[in-house]
């Protein structure tokens, strides 16, 4: 019975503790450790969070007034034309710009007399990276409008950037050419070489090469050729223009024109005697100058 009332005691014990909320209060002389939070997290975080709720609310507050100002701006639910689209759609954040080509396009075929229309067609194309249809629109142009210099300059500078451009697809081309057929500059001349003959699929290759550097070369120097009458034109407009000048003759002595880039040289020395590249346009000129003829030699009697 003892031992059965010892159980007795301790299930009392046991439901007493529950029913009075747990743990034991800590003893006098032990030590307390650090205060944990309610809901078991740390109170300097909740803390954070609480300070950062409290100042983004004037931000939420300017947020929640330019939205609805925004939309109240652009007309959004209202029916207008002036939605989201259409903002976003003239900003042209992709650069396309073909809107603005068709309606340049649109305006010269209602307008072909009316020298804006081509004016506003060539920036459209130079908007998009299309060179050789700005410098078809910008010539038009200039036909109508002869004497804007300014117009003169952008086609020459677009007809001398187009002409390096085919420079460098022609170098290209022309390893491509030497690479399609190796074992031409290793075969034998005269009657050996005729002997062995050529191999056809060399043969083909070097031949569609040879087509696509030759169509290249005459693009360069249709490109050149257009760039010189530019400046030329540009530099009747603005004979005392030194860079014209010098963008001439520059353009002259690439694409073989001698003449006219000592001519350019000269004037452009004439315009700027103090440029710091004086000295190597002298050197230039004298480079391209014919050297004298020899003087005939007096037969002897």
């Amino acid at each position: 019975m003892a031992r059965g009332a010892v159980k007795a005691k301790q299930a009392q014990s046991l439901k007493n503790q529950k029913a009075g909320g747990g743990s034991k209060a800590p003893a006098k002389g032990q030590q307390r450790g650090r205060k944990r939070h309610a809901s078991g997290g740390n109170p300097n975080q909740q803390l954070f969070f609480s300070r950062l709720r409290r100042r983004a609310k004037p931000a939420y507050l300017i947020l929640a007034v330019l939205f609805a100002v925004t939309f109240a701006f652009l007309g959004v639910g209202s029916g207008a034309n002036s939605g989201l689209d259409q903002l976003f759609s003239g900003l042209n954040l992709f650069g396309r710009g073909g809107s603005s080509v068709s309606k340049a396009l649109k305006d010269v075929q209602k307008h072909p007399s009316d020298p804006k229309g081509f004016r506003a067609l060539a920036t459209a194309y130079e908007a998009k990276g299309d060179s050789p249809n700005a410098i078809s629109a910008l010539q038009q142009y200039t036909t109508l409008k002869p004497k804007d210099a300014k117009a003169w300059s952008e086609l020459a500078g677009l007809q001398l950037g187009q002409a390096q451009d085919y420079v460098t697809q022609y170098q290209a081309a022309s390893q491509s050419q030497q690479l399609a057929a190796p074992s031409q500059a290793f075969r034998p001349s005269g009657k050996l070489g005729t002997a062995l003959g050529t191999d056809p699929i060399e043969q083909a290759a070097a031949t569609t090469a040879s087509a696509a550097t030759t169509d290249l070369y005459q693009r360069a120097t249709l490109a050149y050729n257009g760039a010189i009458s530019s400046y030329t034109s540009l530099v009747k407009l603005q004979p005392e223009n030194a860079n014209a000048q010098f963008q001439l003759a520059q353009a002259a002595q690439t694409a073989g024109a001698t003449t006219t880039a000592i001519a350019a040289y000269k004037a452009f020395l004439k315009l700027n005697p103090g440029s710091s590249t004086a000295a190597q346009v002298r050197q230039l000129i004298k480079q391209l100058a014919p050297a004298p003829a020899a003087p005939a030699k007096k037969s002897k009697k």
